[in-house]
């Protein structure tokens, strides 16, 4: 089934809140309504699997491993009419017109992944994706200190918050991240 027009979609927010989980529901929301699906992944993120979309929960979905944006001109069918793209903030900036151009060609789009990094500053495309969307879902998730709604992304060396210098791209799950609210959430710059 054809959409009369494409569309963007964006579910952000910070790790542990659902974003890859909601993706999913979409996904197989759209093959039920016989839709052809089609889902990327960045190759950096092999956390779970290679070759599939996975969230914390254990759900997943095929998705195509791909090194940077344009592979998803080069990789998608002409028949595709719905594109997931999982983990965007891992990919590079011309993905901000890639996903653009696919919904001007009538494809539903839609796009997850974390809008801040572990310093809780804008990550990757994502902002400009957010910006642009026709409909843009922050989940929260659930802080780890306090049980309050987090909005943000702790990365923890030996248990202790990561410093502000450190690395922005780590990939890694619960042994590396957990959910915090505002209060809860710090990133040392000594």
């Amino acid at each position: 089934m054809k959409h009369h027009s494409g569309l963007v979609e964006v579910v952000t927010g910070s790790m542990f809140c659902g974003k890859t989980e909601e993706m999913i529901r979409r996904f197989r929301r759209a093959t039920i309504a016989k839709q052809n699906v089609e889902v990327f992944k960045p190759a950096i993120d092999n956390r779970y699997h290679t070759i599939k979309v996975v969230s914390h929960s254990g759900s997943d979905f095929d998705a195509i491993p791909i090194k940077k944006a344009s592979d998803i001109l080069e990789k998608y069918s002409k028949d595709t009419t719905v594109i997931g793209i999982d983990e965007a903030q891992f990919l590079d900036d011309e993905l901000i017109d890639i996903v653009n151009k696919l919904a001007e060609k009538g494809i539903r789009v839609i796009v997850g992944g974390l809008d801040t990094d572990f310093r809780g500053e804008p990550f990757g495309p994502m902002p400009i994706l957010i910006s642009q969307a026709e409909k843009v879902d922050k989940l929260h998730a659930i802080c780890m200190v306090c049980g309050e709604l987090a909005s943000r992304t702790q990365r923890l060396v030996d248990g202790k918050p990561a410093h502000f210098d450190d690395p922005v791209v780590i990939v890694g799950a619960n042994e590396l991240y957990e959910a915090r609210c505002r209060a809860h959430h710090s990133v040392p710059r000594d």
